[in-house]
């Protein structure tokens, strides 16, 4: 997912990843609710996941393909990874939290190798 969307993209596939796993069935509402935005926004991030073979939706419901099930599984495991490395490292769950939301979007994949070995070198 290669666009000036891609943030936001991974950010919207992310949500819907945690959604389905919680709920039977993820509408846009509970995005909207979820990552905190306006509807219309989720809605324009629903046609732009739509076109890029991420998602698909029967009107109401909100499914990930396969190639976006794989790709939010991804990214969600790069923000658990650097959580976790974060805190080893001393860092308070919230700070965290907040900046693994922000690392998983630009991290190296040399950066980010070297901090799953460390995670998985470390037992946790």
């Amino acid at each position: 997912m290669k666009n000036t969307n891609n943030r936001s993209s991974e950010d919207y596939l992310e949500a819907i990843l945690l959604l389905s796993r919680e709920l039977e069935f993820v509408h846009r509402i509970d995005i909207a609710r979820k990552m905190g935005v306006s509807q219309p926004a989720v809605q324009k991030a629903i046609k732009i996941l739509i076109d890029g073979g991420y998602i698909t939706t029967d009107g109401m419901h909100i499914y990930l393909t396969e190639r976006g099930s794989e790709y939010a599984s991804a990214v969600y495991n790069r923000h658990c990874v650097i959580r976790t490395f974060l805190l080893l490292h001393g860092v308070n769950e919230q700070d965290a939290d907040r900046d693994a939301c922000e690392f998983e979007h630009v991290i190296s994949p040399a950066t980010f190798a070297m901090m799953e070995e460390y995670v998985a070198s470390n037992g946790k």
